[in-house]
């Protein structure tokens, strides 16, 4: 068990008592200046394996990735409200701090894309777009400039300020709608309607929560659309929750890149191979979940034999093998 005599994790406990000592997440200088070491603490590639943590820095952690995804959020609604206030937001992105980090992982997502497939989606929904839908933004500016963008985040004042920052651009506005939904409510005849979903890295801010609605998807997205997941690796799972590949039941594994630059997210990508939706998968993923193993795959989820690319010439391609064995 690795536990406080980690150097890192030492480090990384200061830092979420401080933290957590805050009276608000909103943005200011003690709150921009300690995410920012916690940032800068957890972006070096470090080998740490976060599932051999001692339960106290598990529950560390899992609290951490809340107070992460709170002030996130907060940060998104700040620079929101300020691009709303200019006659044209999308010309003035960069001046949210993180718009660079934002170029590079559309463009890595985009890469990762076209590179395992042929077609040019025409339909994409990005579940969990929040107040400052950059990667739906980027990818349909910079990358996918006839595609339809469905966002979708549980949280309406979310959603009315991300459609005022689009409103202005008339290819955009037309192109780009905003749902409030929860994902988990989502049926099958709109999900199957989509050719790629996004699942934003802080859709289901456990393991347990972001299997379920990964097995949501998994019964009703349509057979062989793409799902694109984030998720994060090494030291970096203190900032966002891991997705493994074996936690994709349901979906044919296609590759997983861990950058090592700024870019904090992993990216995975799956295909949605066969329809899942039979009652009999259902009980028996229930079953499994109930007794806490990992899901049960009624197909192999293997990733397929590609040669490792680098989209941004940062990290590497990982192929890994994402069977029902894999622990």
């Amino acid at each position: 068990m690795v536990c406080q005599e980690e150097p890192l994790v030492n480090k990384i406990n200061e830092l979420y008592e401080k933290i957590s000592s805050l009276e608000s997440l909103k943005p200011s200088q003690d709150v921009n200046m300690l995410f920012t070491q916690l940032v800068h603490t957890c972006m070096p590639p470090n080998p740490i394996d976060v599932t051999k943590l001692c339960n106290q820095i598990q529950e560390m952690r899992s609290n951490l990735i809340r107070l992460c995804g709170e002030a996130e959020g907060l940060l998104e609604k700040h620079y929101s409200t300020i691009l709303a206030s200019f006659d044209n937001p999308l010309h003035h992105l960069d001046i949210f701090p993180y718009f660079s980090n934002y170029l590079k992982l559309s463009l890595l997502e985009y890469n990762i894309l076209t590179q395992n497939s042929i077609h040019v989606p025409k339909r994409v929904a990005f579940v969990g777009s929040g107040p400052l839908p950059l990667t739906s933004i980027v990818l349909a500016l910079n990358h996918l400039h006839e595609t339809q963008f469905d966002n979708y985040d549980i949280d309406p004042s979310a959603n009315e300020m991300a459609a005022r920052l689009v409103e202005p651009d008339p290819d955009l506005s037309s192109r780009m709608k905003f749902h409030t939904k929860d994902v988990m409510s989502v049926g099958k005849e709109e999900l199957e309607e989509y050719d790629v979903v996004f699942l934003a890295a802080l859709v289901g801010m456990n393991k347990e929560e972001k299997i379920k609605v990964i097995h949501h998807l998994a019964k009703n997205m349509a057979p062989g659309s793409t799902l694109m997941v984030r998720s994060a690796h090494g030291a970096r799972a203190f900032l966002y929750p891991v997705v493994d590949p074996e936690n994709l039941c349901g979906f044919e594994v296609l590759s997983v890149f861990h950058p090592t630059d700024e870019v904090i997210n992993s990216v995975v990508i799956a295909r949605k191979a066969v329809d899942l939706s039979s009652s009999i998968y259902s009980i028996e993923w229930e079953q499994n979940h109930t007794h806490n193993f990992s899901p049960m795959r009624l197909q192999s989820c293997k990733c397929l034999e590609i040669q490792p690319f680098n989209p941004l010439n940062h990290g590497n391609m990982i192929g890994e093998l994402a069977s029902s064995g894999h622990q």
